[in-house]
This record gives structure tokens, sequence and C-alpha cells, in this order.
């Protein structure tokens, strides 16, 4: 008889509130009853208002079981937790989640779904197609197409991807690289962490196609010290990749040489701007550099440099799998394609929601996120960390698009959603 597979995350959010706990109780009842299972340390699907979210497979589907305590996995076997049997925390089926299904997943579709650790089923869900099919492509036309999907830099300053890409291609230099900016620590924002633990070979595949875009040979990922457990699975995840042949000298046979460097942070708030980071990153005290030169002419190290966060890297191989004018198609205006907002403070459902751009504030507040903890009303939200704006009520309205912020005083930033209600 088949193991049935269980799925417990290990997510900073989930371990937080006992998914570990959860995961060597569920072992070991399993191996008290004599049941045979396969216990998979699966990412979040980003609903943290239901972590721990503990699933099972019953006939190929995955039944949800939400805000499970270790307490409870013995009462869940007893009302027969391993046929997706009731009980008080049964949700039901993933795939019939309203939070879920109702968002846009296009870079974050794999969160969740899969063993981040494991290349096969990254590999069964799509994974390192696209930089597959980028070998087939070539360079320029890989380019052109991050340039006509509209993709814009999602670590908050909204720049052409596209544009930076071709300027470090046009680049003369004998050495070129891709620098991951993951040190984002603006308020509330979460969506780097929730990519890199819970599909870190997204991020490498972006890369990847990075490094083959410009002709670049070398990629660091400068990771925030406030993420233990990211630190821990994205480094695994390196060793996994190199290991089978998709880091390192010719991958895959294709002749280009690519291998990625992990740099953890100190700390310091200001390495969020580029320039700092690349400052760090070559071992200096982390101030912002000075611009002209920008960094795609003399980047780290003194060499033509694209410098993307997480989301915008990561958003890259669905652009080159289902194409260009799909991505730009979601969007408005020139905010185009997705962007993960993060739902935090005083919210009754907070976590993560990917949708195109264009929804409004208030949307996102009471359709995803169920309006306030306290029930009360809103009476601001902080949008886009500390550098951005206090949204008042009245403006919940506007549309989430770079411009139409910026015209309100306000920026989108990296996504993050404080809300507070009218006690504040």
């Amino acid at each position: 008889m088949a193991a049935i597979r269980t799925f417990v995350p290990r997510e900073t959010a989930a371990v937080s509130v006992g998914a570990d706990e959860i995961a060597v109780e569920i072992a070991r009842v399993a191996k008290a009853r004599g049941a045979s299972i396969e216990l998979i340390r699966n990412g979040s699907w980003g609903a943290t208002w239901l972590e721990p979210l503990v699933e099972v497979e019953v006939d190929g589907k995955r039944i949800a079981y939400g805000n499970v305590t270790a307490a409870d996995v013995a009462d869940m076997f007893s009302a027969g937790f391993l046929e997706g049997g009731k009980h008080a925390r049964r949700i039901g089926l993933v795939t019939e989640i309203p939070y879920l299904i109702d968002q846009d997943r296009w870079t974050f579709f794999r969160c969740g779904l899969i063993d981040p650790l494991s290349i096969d089923s990254f590999r069964r869900h799509k994974g390192f197609d696209a930089i597959e099919k980028a070998f087939e492509m070539g360079a320029k036309a890989v380019i052109e197409a991050v340039a006509d999907a509209g993709l814009r830099g999602r670590g908050g300053a909204g720049f052409p991807t596209g544009i930076k890409w071709r300027t470090v291609a046009d680049a003369s230099a004998d050495q070129k690289y891709i620098a991951c900016n993951a040190d984002d620590g603006d308020s509330s924002t979460f969506s780097d962490r929730l990519l890199m633990e819970g599909d870190p070979c997204c991020l490498i595949e972006g890369m990847l196609i990075a490094g083959f875009a410009v002709a670049a040979s070398k990629g660091y990922i400068y990771l925030r010290s406030e993420y233990p457990l990211t630190r821990l699975i994205l480094a695994r995840a390196l060793d996994n990749a190199r290991e089978s042949g998709w880091l390192g000298e010719n991958i895959q046979g294709s002749g280009f040489d690519f291998d990625i460097e992990l740099h953890l942070g100190a700390g310091s708030y200001v390495c969020g701007e580029e320039t700092a980071m690349l400052e760090s990153l070559e071992g200096k005290a982390g101030i912002v550099r000075y611009k002209p030169p920008l960094p795609t002419h003399e980047g780290l190290f003194g060499k033509p440099t694209v410098i993307n966060n997480v989301v915008t890297l990561a958003s890259v191989p669905n652009i080159i799998n289902l194409g260009s004018e799909r991505y730009a198609s979601l969007g408005v205006n020139r905010s185009k394609g997705t962007l993960a907002f993060q739902l935090a403070g005083n919210i009754k459902r907070g976590g993560l929601v990917e949708k195109a751009f264009g929804i409004t504030l208030r949307e996102l507040i009471d359709d995803w996120g169920g309006g306030t903890a306290s029930g009360r009303p809103v009476k601001a939200v902080q949008v886009g960390g500390q550098l951005g704006a206090y949204i008042p009520a009245e403006q919940l309205d506007t549309p989430l698009d770079y411009e139409a912020f910026v015209e309100i005083g306000a920026m989108i930033g990296h996504g993050g959603i404080v809300v507070f209600d009218d006690t504040v």
C-alpha cells in the first residue's frame, strides 16, 4: 500500500506557530497507529491567517486543515485525517479555498504546492522549462520578451526590467554580475521570504535566465540576516541545483556557465538600497554610493551589474514559459502583470495575495482580508513601507497602479499593506 502524502509547511510564519511540532506529532501518531505516510515539508500557500495549514492527499486531491495545533493531531487521526475525515479544523479542498483560487498566481503558483527542496518536484511543475526555452530563443529574444511584458522592478522603484537588462547586455566587460536584492526590510513585507522558502528554485531559474540574457557568469543573493530559516532552505536549494547540473559550468550541456553565491547581510536597513548592497557585497560598509555611474555600467567590483529583487527575477520564468503578451494583458496602464500584495496589521485574514495591478486597497482589505481584525472601521493604511505613505480611508478606492499612487503622493513599494482601525 502506497504511503499517504501529508503536508506540513516549513515556512517561517507557520513554524513560529507550531508547524515543526505538528510535523513531529503527525509522524509519531502515524507510527503508533501503524499508518504509512510520506511527510512532506512544503512551503506556505500564503494564507498566513490559516497557519499552520496541514494537508493530506486523498485520491490525488489535497484536503486542508487550518490553524492546527500539535494537540489536535491525535484527535484528527481518530476522526480519519488520513482519509480526509471531518474535524473542526477541516477546511476542505485546497483548490476550493476562495482566498487562494481567486488570486492571479503568476509568480507564486508553486508556493505551497511543491516540496521546495526537491528538484524532481520543481521539474514536475514546469521548473527549469523556461531556462531551456531561453537557450533555444537566444539572449536577445529573452531580453525583448522581458521588455515586451512590461515587467518593472518589484523592489519599489518600478524601473523597467528590460531596459536594465539591455543596458548590461550591451556593455563591454570581461565579467558581469547578477545581484539579487533579498534584503527588503519594509514593514509587513514578506513576499520575498515566502517565495525563497516555498519555491527557491524559481528564484534560481530567474537568475539563470538573467545571467544568460546579459552574458553574466556569476550571481549573488544578498539575504537579510533576519531570515535564518530562509538561509538554510536557500543554501540547500543552491547545493541541489549544483548537484543536478543546473548551476556551475556548461549547464545541461548548453555551454553556459553560471553559479550563485549566497551572501548574508548584517541587519542594516540601508542595505536594501541597491548601491549600499553592492558596497556590502564588496566587504565595505553598507553606505549608499553616489550615482552616476549607474550599477548597470559600473556595479559590483566595478563591473556591469543587473540588480533586481526576488519577485522581479521570479516573475521572469513564466514570462518565458507563457509569453510576454499574456503577462502584459494583466494589470493596467504602465503597471503590467501582477504584484504579491502582503496584508498585515489590524486585518482579519492576513497573508499574501497575488493579483494583477488595478485592484483597489478596499478590495484587498475587504474581499481578501475580511476587514479589520477588530471589526472597527479602517482609519488608514500604510503602503510601501517606511518610505511610503499613510493612505486615509477616503482614498481606499485608489487603484493599485504605480502612477495612480504617485498622483496621490504615495508609492506601492514592495506591496506591503499595514491596516489600522479608527482607534489609533
